[in-house]
Parts: structure tokens; C-alpha cells; sequence
């Protein structure tokens, strides 16, 4: 087990369609962590991907009139595009349907099997292709899976089975002595209740199509679609193809999922690395859905909204800020219109985007655009050490936010110092002492500090609003990229040298119509 890199997944999307807003809100949470990691001077591994193997990707290339393949070469840059234009900075992205992932699966399972962890058995089931998933009657609503609305076909067939049920002992120990196996609680209580009741062998294989990873000892079976795909998270970083990398990043710190896919992740993914005694990943997090008017977000329900309609008009910041920020995570939230553009307006171009503009356009009013001397410690005022105090306790604040999988909670830690410095602007009153030529270093002090705190509030929102604090960055008079800049190294007071020139500038979030 190593503690070399910081290593953060998403889910591996199936791409029988699109990407819409559910999956792209899983996604900027990692990038968010992710972001804010590297900004503490972390070595950081970002995975995301496509799940392209299963019966539902069979059916709807048919559908199309394509072969499996066709349709996913066709469909992933359509998802990759997306996360394009959300900045998302994943370091790596992986789809199924490659040989680092596939030799590497079929090495997985073979040692299942020579260790006796599977055997052959039959199956009969109701099975749901949506979910990609049998169902117990009980789970069915009027007969029909709940999140996709259908009737499970009857399946009854030859497959080999893993023998899930013997490692039910250990997985209650893991989660009642590890608080963060499963997150959040009321996550893991779910899985501790079902898991008490008593678990069955899984079924590992399928005979009836052949969209699939094939079994290496039995090539008529292709690999569950599940049991391939948890299998990314280690092909992906070295397993089976690089000893040495794996060591070096497995297992993961957080495997960011939704709720409706915390079974797979929380008991037959850890049970399948406890069969070939490796390393647990340390979280999965399970965040609740997304819904508009009421609803999970799916396509098969219509509510699948694409984030590219969004962007459009709120921007990526924009759009990343809302949804990390206005909906607490491991809860379901709701998306609407109008609450985006509430939020939009309040926190970024009336908050954030006006204090940046009032700064800056006074240090060009009252210094020519140019940075005065900063202050002596013997200089700050009380004012001036409560701002210090602020972006002290947040930057605090957002990494124990971090820690706890909160990003909410994280950025609403970052506003406390936007907010801060927004009444020290009242406090002080820079255009009050501009006007007495005996405060005149009392002004510069003032400004100073307040240009500095900038600095500090786009090292903070880098991890949020990427774009926006980059500009902020380059107005400020510095160069190179905030985001590869620290909070160790570059986050002390006092780093903006005097005389540097800042820049005015557009709106760092223009003000949006109510009806926009």
C-alpha cells in the first residue's frame, strides 16, 4: 500500500447514450477534489472513462445499425468533449474496449478461478439491461425496475459464479471498524442492513450474447459486464501491465460514485480484491441523485439534460460553481434554471466578480494600475488582520471539507473570504482616505491588502472556477498558471511585488438576465 499519490475515480460511464447532467455532476466533484489537492502540493491521479461491453451497448448499436464497436468508437468523443469544455483535468481516461483493460481482466479472473473462487453453476432471474443488474421481485415496483421504468427479462442460463457469499463476515468488519470505507453514513448503514441478511454467489458470466471480455479457460462466456468494468480502476494505473506503477498509486482514496451503483462498489468490488488478498480502496463515496422537477436524472425518463445547453449560457466556472456549491453532497438535489442564475448572480458576478472589479479599478484610479508597498507588520490594523484571520480559518475550513468528500461545504468555505473582503471594502471606505493626502499610506495599505487577497482567492478558486481565477492571476500582474502554483508555496501574505502593474478588465462573471 502506498501513500505516493493521491488517486481519485469517477464511475466508468456506460455510453448507450450521451452524457447529461447527472454524470458530468459526479465528475467536476472529482475534478473539484482532485484540483484542490494538487493546490496542497499533493501528487494527484484523476481516473475517468467509458463502460463499453454489456448487453444494453449490443442492442443499442443495433438499434443504430452498427456494430458494438462502431457505435462506442462514434459515441465516447462525445463524451470526452464535454468533459473538455468543463476543464475537466483528469489525468487519465480509460475505455473497456482496450487491451490494457482487457488482457488485464482476463488475468483477474483466472486467478479467481484458480484459487476456487468461481465454479459453474445455472441461473434463472429477472434481469434489467438498463440496469445491467438482476432484480429481486421485491425490488420491482408493479413489476417494473424503478429507475427505468421496464419489465426485467427472464433469464436462465449456464455461468460461473464468485463465491461473494463467503466474504459477507469480512465485509461487515471492514465497514463497522473503518467509518470511511463507505461514505456517507447513512450509505454505509444501507450496505451493513442488506449485507446482515445475507448474501448469494454472483453470477460472473453471460452465454447469451457475446459483447463481452470472454472467460480465458471457458471462451463461450463473456465476463459480466460489472465484474469487467470495476476491474478499470486497477487496469487503468498498472495491473497486469506495470507492477511497479500499480504499487505506486493503488488502491484508491475515493471511488466517487452514485447511489444507485453503491452495491457494485461497496461489496462485490472490495469482496473480488479480498479473494485475491489486495489492497481495499480506501472511500467510496456514494453522493445521492441529481433530479429536475422531482426525478432522477436519466435519459429513459427524459429529464437527461445536456451540460453543453448549460455551459452555454452560465459558462463552465459558472456551471461547476453552481452545482458544488448549491447542492450538498451525498444528498439528492434539485436542478432548476432559475436557482442556477439566482446563484450565478449573488455569489459570482455580484460577490466575487464585483469585488475583483472595485480593486482593481481603484488601484488604477488612485495608483496608476501600479501595486503600492506592501505593509510592515507594525503597519496592519485590526481590520487588516481580521481579513488574515478569514482566509486563515477558510483555507482550514476547506480542507477539513475536503477531507469529509463536502465539496459543497468546501466552496461555501472559500466565500467566507470573498465575503470578508467585501465588508473590508465598506470598512475601510479606500475612497474616503483617497480624499485625505495624510492617510495616504493607510489607502496603500488598504489596497494592498485587498490585491493580495485576490491573490489568495484565486489560488482558493482555482480548484472551482478555473478559468475565472486565471484571469484574475494575469490582472494581478503575475504570470504562469495559477493552477500550477500551491497553497505551501504560494500561499503566505505579501507575495505581490510593488510597482507590478494590474489590469482592469470585462467582468469576471457578467451579470445574467433573470430570463436568460
Amino acid at each position: 500500500m502506498s501513500d505516493d499519490t493521491f488517486y481519485v475515480t469517477t464511475p466508468i460511464y456506460y455510453v448507450n447514450d450521451v452524457p447529461h447532467l447527472g454524470h458530468a455532476y459526479t465528475t467536476v466533484a472529482a475534478d473539484f477534489i482532485c484540483r484542490f489537492r494538487r493546490m496542497q502540493g499533493r501528487k494527484v491521479h484523476f481516473l475517468t472513462g467509458t463502460d463499453e461491453h454489456g448487453q444494453k451497448i449490443l442492442r443499442t448499436a443495433e438499434a443504430k445499425g452498427m456494430s458494438p464497436k462502431e457505435w462506442t468508437d462514434q459515441i465516447v468523443p462525445r463524451w470526452t468533449e464535454v468533459w473538455k469544455a468543463l476543464d475537466i483535468s483528469n489525468d487519465d481516461f480509460i475505455r473497456t474496449t482496450e487491451p490494457r483493460h482487457e488482457g488485464p481482466v482476463q488475468r483477474f479472473v483466472q486467478e479467481l478461478y484458480d484459487r476456487g473462487e468461481i465454479y459453474l453453476g445455472s441461473y434463472q432471474g429477472l434481469y434489467c439491461v438498463g440496469c445491467e443488474a438482476f432484480k429481486l421481485e421485491d425490488e420491482l415496483v408493479d413489476g417494473k425496475c424503478p429507475l427505468h421504468g421496464v419489465e426485467p427479462d427472464v433469464v436462465e442460463e449456464e455461468n460461473y459464479f464468485f463465491r461473494l457469499s463467503k466474504y459477507a463476515d469480512r465485509l461487515i468488519q471492514l465497514w463497522e471498524t473503518d467509518e470511511r470505507s463507505v461514505m456517507p453514513e447513512t450509505r454505509r448503514n444501507e450496505v451493513l442492513g442488506k449485507v446482515r441478511q445475507g448474501l448469494e454467489d454472483l453470477s460472473i458470466s453471460r452465454v447469451s450474447f457475446d459483447w463481452g471480455i470472454p472467460l480465458p479457460w471457458d471462451e463461450k462466456h463473456v465476463i459480466y459486464v460489472w465484474i469487467d468494468a470495476l476491474q478499470n480502476y486497477i487496469t487503468a494505473v498498472g495491473y497486469g501491465t506495470d507492477d511497479d506503477r500499480f504499487s505506486s498509486i493503488w488502491p484508491a482514496d475515493i471511488h466517487l460514485v452514485g447511489k444507485d451503483i453503491l452495491w457494485f462498489h461497496s461489496v462485490i468490488w472490495p469482496a473480488m480484491l479480498m479473494a485475491l488478498d489486495m489492497p481495499l480502496p480506501r472511500t467510496v463515496f456514494a453522493h445521492g441523485y441529481l433530479q429536475v422537477g422531482g426525478e432522477k436524472m436519466s435519459k429513459s425518463k427524459l429529464t437527461g439534460i445536456s451540460p453543453h445547453d448549460v455551459i452555454a449560457t452560465f459558462g463552465s466556472d459558472g456551471y461547476r460553481y453552481y452545482f458544488m456549491r448549491e447542492i450538498s453532497f451525498g444528498l439528492d438535489g434539485n436542478f432548476s434554471w432559475e436557482a442556477m442564475v439566482e446563484r450565478y448572480n449573488a455569489d459570482l458576478a455580484n460577490d466575487f466578480g464585483n469585488l475583483a472589479s472595485r480593486v482593481l479599478s481603484m488601484i488604477t484610479r488612485y495608483f496608476d494600475g501600479a501595486l503600492p508597498e506592501p505593509p510592515q507588520p507594525d503597519e496592519l490594523e485590526g481590520s487588516d488582520r481580521s481579513l488574515m484571520s478569514v482566509h486563515e480559518h477558510a483555507l482550514s475550513d476547506m480542507d477539513q471539507a475536503v477531507n469529509a468528500v463536502a465539496p459543497h461545504q468546501a466552496v461555501k468555505a472559500a466565500w467566507t473570504l470573498v465575503k470578508k473582503a467585501n465588508s473590508y471594502v465598506e470598512e475601510v471606505a479606500p475612497w474616503a482616505l483617497a480624499k485625505d493626502p495624510d492617510q495616504r499610506r493607510r489607502l496603500e495599505i488598504a489596497l494592498y491588502m485587498l490585491a493580495d487577497t485576490l491573490r489568495q482567492l484565486a489560488l482558493m478558486t482555482s480548484p472551482i472556477t478555473p478559468r475565472a481565477a486565471q484571469e484574475l492571476w494575469h490582472r494581478l500582474g503575475l504570470e504562469g498558471d495559477v493552477e500550477q502554483r500551491s497553497f505551501p508555496a504560494d500561499g503566505g501574505w505579501g507575495r505581490l511585488k510593488a510597482g507590478t502593474k494590474v489590469r482592469t478588465g470585462d467582468p469576471l462573471f457578467p451579470r445574467l438576465d433573470e430570463a436568460s
